[in-house]
């Protein structure tokens, strides 16, 4: 975990020396969460928001550093009632960023999350991994849009295989898995 955070400090230190070639901005929208392989799981709705830096590289290809807080989870229609799993987590993402055309560009990169937060009683790890792939157009050179799939390479829980009483039967390869929607102003 350090090595990642130390090379996303790294390459914020890059995008400052190069600060005629860097541009920073805001971004918000909504997520579509589920959890990958639980049985059952239905999306739940909710958000990110946050910054980031987009740093030229090499003419139209930058790597593009974000800080973001995010809410995730899944829902659960159980027959003894519906259940949410609620979790937010401050998402650090490094996508390489290619403009095919001035407007319209492709992503794809890597993403270290940090949980701060999950209103369930489970034993859910403290770090996430995941992969991105994503697509954004820009309308102006300040306002974008963008479409993002993370795809989770971690699992959710600490824990093994396990039954509950519920009938339900659990693996260790829970993974969050998102669809994130996002508008972005550049600075």
């Amino acid at each position: 975990m350090k090595k990642i955070i130390l090379c996303a400090i790294a390459v914020m230190a890059f995008g400052f020396a190069n600060a005629q070639k860097t541009r920073f901005g805001v971004k918000g929208g909504l997520n579509i969460a589920t959890i990958g392989g639980a049985d059952r799981a239905d999306a739940l709705i909710g958000f990110q928001l946050g910054g980031f830096a987009e740093i030229n590289i090499w003419k139209k290809l930058y790597i593009q550093p974000e800080l973001l807080f995010s809410t995730q989870g899944a829902k659960f229609d159980r027959y003894n009632g519906d259940r949410n799993i609620n979790l937010s987590y401050i998402n650090i993402p490094v996508v390489a960023k290619y403009y095919i055309t001035k407007q319209f560009s492709v992503e794809a990169g890597p993403q270290l999350g940090l949980l701060v937060s999950s209103k369930n009683i489970e034993d859910e790890k403290s770090v996430d991994a995941g992969f991105n792939l994503g697509a954004g157009y820009n309308f102006t050179d300040n306002f974008s849009v963008g479409i993002r799939y993370t795809i989770g390479l971690t699992s959710v829980y600490d824990y093994n295989d396990y039954n509950d009483n519920d009938g339900y039967y659990y693996n260790d390869r829970y993974t969050n898995n998102v669809l994130a929607l996002t508008a972005a102003y550049k600075f």
